[in-house]
């Protein structure tokens, strides 16, 4: 049986490492045309080489270069089917050493930058009657925590945003799904400030790819509105 991304066109933000990596190469692994976004050129690169997938360099946080990634994927892959909004990162502190400038970097890629893609690829997808767009957020986003200030309340606010595209687009015949992963070993930790205790008993990055290859596995006449994907017993 065909799997729906067989021959899709899909957008993956963020797909240089960690999830979006994953995610990049799930979706080639079924059939799809994978657009490798990034602001890393050479992780881009060697990601868009290993997949035969399209190059796209830039910060989604900067709204020329949100919309030139989306432009460019669908000019030279004839159009745009999927976008996954996976680009984002964590800043990390108790409220009294959380500073304007953490707020306001981790909202500007995590929120903004998630909306400044999302609008591009929306009026496409209005405009063909069909498109799924997937943001990633993260289990921080149903739940807040000591030092999560910055990171909790960008995914929180994704979700939201999330919810107001669901309304609005499936009337367009576009389906919009969020991805809550729990704790997963990529760099993500690393990359904040954070330790990482390694375990094989802790969620990999290609277990998040599969959840969501599987909940885009239904028909376009329905969907999975929201998945949230944790380890079994990570203790």
């Amino acid at each position: 049986m065909t799997h729906f991304l067989d021959g899709k066109r899909a957008l993956v933000t963020g797909a240089s490492s960690g999830i979006g990596r994953a995610i990049a190469k799930a979706f080639h692994a079924h059939g799809s045309t994978v657009g490798v976004g990034g602001r890393d050129a050479a992780r881009v690169a060697d990601v868009a080489r290993e997949i035969d997938g399209v190059e796209l360099v830039g910060d989604v946080a900067v709204e020329a270069d949100a919309e030139r990634i989306v432009d460019d994927f669908a000019e030279r892959t004839g159009g745009l089917d999927v976008l996954v909004n996976n680009a984002g990162f964590g800043r990390f502190a108790r409220l009294e050493d959380t500073t304007a400038e953490d707020m306001e970097a981790v909202w500007r890629t995590n929120v903004l930058g998630a909306f400044l893609v999302g609008r591009a690829a929306a009026r496409r997808m209005i405009a063909q009657r069909s498109g799924v767009i997937v943001n990633v957020a993260s289990t921080a986003g149903l739940r807040g925590f000591a030092g999560g200030s910055a990171y909790a309340s960008s995914k929180f606010a994704l979700r939201g945003m999330t919810e107001c595209w669901r309304d609005e687009l499936r009337r367009h015949d576009v389906r919009v799904l969020l991805v809550n992963p729990s704790e997963v070993q990529t760099e993500f930790a690393t990359r904040a400030g954070r330790t990482q205790e390694p375990s094989p008993k802790k969620l990999v990055a290609e277990d998040i790819a599969d959840a969501l290859v599987g909940a885009l596995g239904v028909d376009a006449r329905g969907f999975v509105p929201e998945l949230s994907v944790f380890a079994t017993n990570p203790f």
